[in-house]
């Protein structure tokens, strides 16, 4: 048994065809964030100490879906989820509706640390984290050029936009920057166990572009885009409707629990029989130190590193 990490940027229909300005820089914060959980893991940090760092830092790229780079809802403004749980305790807290805390995934830990309860959304989320002294700034912050015209394409083309959709074109000689993802964000997560077998996971994110105001989707609900236990830690990435539905956090460690099966095999089975095609993706790390990170989009920003020199960052073909 040793350390393992995997964290991810966010699943979708990902232009194999994004331009190397585009992907870099993403490929660049994954590799960062995945050389920061290293180090952590390697002076022995408790598995969820590592699952926050690591998503602190995501929240913090303003090329990702979650903090800084929140997308925002049909009403121009943003509503902000996170989720971390701790395996071996089945400890965890979650929050959605925040406009301004910096980084929700450490809100949602003081939910799990200070209060009775598991869950705080919207203005009794936001009440909680100045009476806790988070860091938090004018709503203004997360609103960024990028976004709005993000929301501006999502509403000509009326619907709502999952992580990396590609947007629908009324002038094909004019090419929509999110065309070649030049504003195609996607949803953080990290999931980690350490030398002494501890699990941990955290997920979050801005949600979907032009959802409706008061949308929850499936990254603070147990079990769906976030869980752990003693077998293993998951946070997946995707279409968070679909990701509810078919309770994909919670399933592959039920398919392990019960059926007998590997990391690899269980993630392999949620992600490629049970959620139909187009939907998910999801990075996952067991008790025994195996790491899996299966998706059934085109595409899935991820980046994992174990104990024994395993490494890898991708974006397409799912092998895992």
């Amino acid at each position: 048994m040793g350390w393992a990490i995997a964290l991810h940027g966010g699943a979708g229909d990902i232009p194999v065809t994004m331009p190397p300005e585009r992907r870099q820089p993403r490929e660049a914060a994954l590799r960062h964030c995945l050389d920061i959980g290293v180090d952590a893991l390697k002076s022995q940090k408790h598995a969820l100490d590592v699952v926050e760092l690591v998503v602190r830092e995501l929240e913090n790229n303003p090329n990702f879906n979650a903090g800084k780079g929140s997308v925002l809802t049909n009403a121009g403004t943003v509503e902000m989820e996170a989720c971390i749980m701790d395996g071996n305790t089945k400890r965890c807290g979650a929050v959605s509706g925040l406009t301004t805390v910096i980084n929700p995934i450490s809100l949602s830990r003081l939910v799990m640390e200070k209060t009775p309860h598991i869950y705080l959304a919207f203005d009794g989320a936001e009440a909680f984290a100045r009476e806790q002294g988070v860091e938090t700034i004018d709503s203004s912050h997360f609103i960024t050029p990028e976004n709005i015209e993000r929301l501006k394409q999502a509403k000509e083309a009326k619907r709502v936009q999952i992580d990396y959709s590609q947007p629908i074109q009324k002038d094909v000689e004019k090419e929509l920057p999110a065309a070649s993802g030049g504003s195609q964000l996607g949803t953080v997560g990290c999931v980690a166990v350490d030398n002494q077998g501890n699990l941990a996971a955290a997920t979050s994110t801005g949600g979907l572009v032009n959802k409706m105001v008061g949308r929850i989707g499936d990254t603070p609900i147990i079990g769906s885009g976030t869980y752990a236990n003693n077998l293993c830690a998951v946070s997946a990435t995707g279409k968070g409707e679909a990701i509810i539905r078919h309770t994909v956090a919670r399933d592959v460690a039920a398919v392990m629990e019960f059926k007998g099966l590997s990391l690899k095999e269980a993630s392999a089975y949620v992600v490629e029989e049970c959620v139909p095609r187009g939907n998910v993706g999801l990075i996952a790390v067991s008790a025994s130190g195996e790491v899996t990170m299966p998706f059934n989009t085109t595409g899935m920003f991820r980046a994992c590193a174990t104990e024994d020199g395993y490494s890898q960052i991708g974006i397409w073909t799912s092998v895992e």
